[in-house]
């Protein structure tokens, strides 16, 4: 069954190691070793509101707070209540305490980004007004006041779906053509931190979209990125068929250590494969390995295109999650594992265990679609599987809702983020838990 849901973006933690320090806000470590609890933490601030669907679209850390943006109106921590317009933040431990930080966003915010001293957040998405003041889908804030910085330029002239700080530049990829005064990089744009101008990092004559018969419309467009555990290489999703002078679909991979990011070699054939005419961009959530020797994707694309609802074996990447090596070459897929129809939005890695989060209601469902086939296992919502051999190792279970758009784990451990759809508040069995669940590592 598929299921209508929110825009959904999934972005994975970028949890930064020591050697970033120079580059990268305070966040916490990775964690190398899982996987985590299977029961989540109590205490989590969740969304509350009744009668509509709200989302947490992105977890992000920075220094000890936790910050979360979506589209939302009221979050609830134990018997308090908070009006907060798509974002807020609060304590990144026990008792997870809500702040007063209020940037009172008027449309929703899909990612947020911050500086190194975490003084300043940047926050990406379809808004127009921040604290009072009128900005276009970007914008620089204090994260202690949240008013926006005007040093920064802050307009846009479409959506902002990802941000990322590296170093004095800050990756902003999106459906804009132009922002902050410049076209000449559309999509995807390096701004400098301080002004907020294109400062010419990225120069990648991104161009293309799907085309085959029969599919939806699907726009030029950047959507998620991914930074290394080592700094200095980024995946990217969207929807474009070149990128740098290079035939790429669904992800390409960025060198970010010279002057200018350019495309590296890595590609797989897996990646140009159509699904769905409903779905033509379905590969829009990727993890590294911690030792960034391989990448894990998870997918939407319901069913391979052309290919009858019901015909088994699966084939290709269509909702499924799958390895690859990182090699700088054209790559083979490592394993996969499908979901049986169902999307998969978000996913993360330890050493142990591949995290993979959706609206997914099996894994192991390779022979059937909509439906559990020979062997499938019931995982609703989450599962972790194996990173040698992708096999279930994991399940705890989540509520279902939309689906869990987000993962970041950090050395604490897991953080998910959903949404309230039909009254999802369920994560590990437990209630509680709607729109944000985190599942510590064991002590």
């Amino acid at each position: 069954m598929r299921n209508f849901r929110l825009g959904r973006k999934a972005r994975i933690g970028l949890a930064a190691v020591a050697a970033l320090a120079a580059l990268w806000p305070a966040l916490p470590a990775q964690a190398a070793t899982g996987p985590v609890s299977s029961t989540p933490a109590y205490g989590t601030p969740q969304l509350t509101r009744t009668g509509a669907t709200e989302q947490v679209r992105q977890l992000a850390q920075c220094g000890g707070t936790m910050y979360a943006v979506g589209t939302f109106t009221q979050i609830n921590r134990g018997s308090a209540n908070y009006y907060r317009d798509n974002a807020f933040s609060f304590a990144a431990t026990s008792p997870f305490t809500v702040t007063s930080w209020n940037p009172d966003v008027n449309g929703i915010v899909n990612s947020i980004a911050f500086s190194r001293n975490c003084s300043q957040a940047y926050l990406g998405g379809a808004f127009t007004s921040v604290h009072g003041t009128a900005v276009h889908n970007i914008a620089e804030v204090s994260t202690t006041t949240g008013a926006v910085t005007n040093a920064f330029a802050h307009s846009a002239n479409g959506q902002v779906e990802t941000l990322l700080t590296y170093g004095t530049h800050l990756l902003t990829g999106g459906y804009f053509t132009s922002i902050n005064g410049s076209s000449a990089h559309r999509y995807f744009t390096s701004l400098n931190t301080a002004t907020g101008r294109d400062d010419g990092f990225l120069s990648l004559a991104i161009s293309g979209h799907y085309q085959f018969p029969g599919v939806a419309q699907n726009p030029t467009r950047i959507y998620n990125q991914q930074l290394s555990h080592r700094g200095t290489l980024d995946l990217v999703e969207g929807d474009f068929t070149s990128v740098g002078g290079r035939s790429r679909q669904q992800i390409f991979m960025l060198n970010l250590s010279g002057g200018k990011a350019t495309v590296t070699s890595w590609n797989s054939w897996a990646f140009y494969r159509n699904c769905a005419t409903i779905e033509p961009f379905y590969l829009q959530a990727a993890a590294w390995s911690p030792n960034d020797s391989e990448i894990y994707v998870a997918t939407t694309g319901y069913h391979p295109n052309g290919m009858p609802i019901g015909a088994t074996p699966r084939t290709g990447l269509c909702d499924a999650a799958a390895a690859f090596p990182s090699t700088q070459a054209t790559v083979s897929r490592l394993w996969i594992n499908y979901a049986g129809c169902d999307s998969l939005y978000s996913t993360a890695a330890d050493a142990s265990t591949v995290y993979i989060g959706g609206h997914e209601r099996w894994a192991d469902n390779s022979r059937d679609c909509d439906a559990a086939g020979p062997g499938a296992v019931s995982a609703p919502g989450m599962v972790g599987l194996s990173p040698a051999t992708g096999a279930v190792t994991f399940n705890p279970t989540r509520a279902r809702g939309y689906g869990a758009d987000d993962m970041l784990l950090t050395s604490a451990g897991l953080w998910i983020a959903s949404d309230n759809y039909a009254g999802s508040a369920a994560c590990g069995r437990v209630y509680g838990h709607a729109g944000i669940c985190f599942l510590a590592y064991r002590t």
